[in-house]
């Protein structure tokens, strides 16, 4: 049996940890997603679909929609441990919010890669 420690000068360090690097993802995206964007000035759907149409687009896209999930997960459950304090009640949230995150994942792979 394994010893965890549940509280101590590390305890959720690695999630604010995480939150830092999704948002980071996030933000060096939104910069490459705001220059090819001025680059190309889509004015058409063609337009538009052609820049998502790239590999590389592609990929960077996915990423930060699972970097906005992993962002949000992390945030979100946070807030259910702090105030909802029914054991039932918060269990019954975090798969409920992690059973809508998977589905938005899902849904972003359909619209990407279904181009």
């Amino acid at each position: 049996m394994v010893n965890r420690i549940l509280v101590g000068a590390h305890y959720g360090l690695k999630d604010w940890l995480i939150q830092r690097a999704t948002a980071i993802i996030m933000a060096v995206y939104t910069v490459i997603f705001l220059v090819v964007v001025g680059a190309v000035g889509p004015d058409s759907f063609e337009a538009w679909r052609a820049i998502f149409a790239n590999g590389f687009m592609k990929f960077a896209t996915f990423l930060f929609f699972v970097s906005v999930f992993y962002h949000a997960w992390i945030g979100v459950r946070d807030i259910w441990m702090d105030y909802v304090k029914p054991d039932g009640l918060r269990l019954l949230m975090m798969i409920a919010t992690a059973t809508v995150l998977v589905g938005y994942a899902g849904w972003a792979v359909q619209i990407l890669w279904r181009m």
